[in-house]
């Protein structure tokens, strides 16, 4: 009887201390492998959050964008986190507003693309094609000013060369002018000597007589 109460007892045991193992190792694999992310999810939801971002700047009153400008300048401040930064940049880059800041925009795109491997896949890509447009708009606007600079060159070299030939017509006009007065004068000179010399010639009925 004793025997088989020793028996009982050790294949209780037996049995307490594997359904412990068990619930000890199923505990320690939930602990080392958590239940996983669903990544796909996590990107378009962030995503959503851009646009939507993006979308109420666009088309909110100038009030309400100042403070959408300002909030995400202070979560940025406040915690410069990757998604922050990419917040902020978008914010600044969208166009339509007071505080649109294509270089700074650049700056903070730049630097998230230096560190691609803080980003989500969703992310990288929506930072890596905003600074694509942030650096056309960049360089074409750098281009219009060249362009302008150059024309206002142009125009002033033409306005300089019009002045120029104005100013030698100006003269040429003045000497010919006086010229034609001397020559007036001359003209005048000799009529008068004419008319004299006439005035002294007696008539011909004073000579027969």
């Amino acid at each position: 009887m004793l025997r088989k109460l020793t028996l009982v007892f050790v294949s209780t045991l037996t049995f307490l201390s594997a359904c412990n193992s068990n619930a000890l190792q199923r505990g320690g694999r939930e602990k080392e492998f958590p239940p996983p992310v669903d990544r796909a999810v996590a990107s378009a939801t962030l995503l959503t959050g851009y646009l939507e971002l993006l979308q109420k700047l666009v088309q909110s009153p100038p009030a309400e964008q100042a403070e959408i400008l300002m909030t995400a300048q202070r979560e940025y401040d406040l915690a410069p986190t990757p998604s922050h930064r990419l917040r902020l940049a978008l914010a600044l880059a969208a166009p339509g507003h007071a505080a649109t800041n294509l270089v700074t925009a650049q700056k903070l795109l730049r630097d998230l693309m230096a560190t691609p491997e803080t980003l989500l896949p969703t992310e990288r890509a929506l930072a890596f094609l905003e600074l694509q447009k942030v650096d056309s708009q960049l360089t074409l606007a750098a281009e219009n000013r060249r362009l302008q600079s150059l024309a206002s060159r142009e125009d002033r070299d033409k306005l300089a060369q019009l002045n120029k030939r104005l100013q030698m017509e100006t003269e040429e006009n003045a000497r010919l002018r006086k010229e034609l007065e001397e020559a007036r004068a001359k003209l005048d000179a000799i009529a008068n000597i004419e008319r004299s010399l006439n005035e002294r010639q007696p008539s011909p009925e004073g000579r027969t007589q």
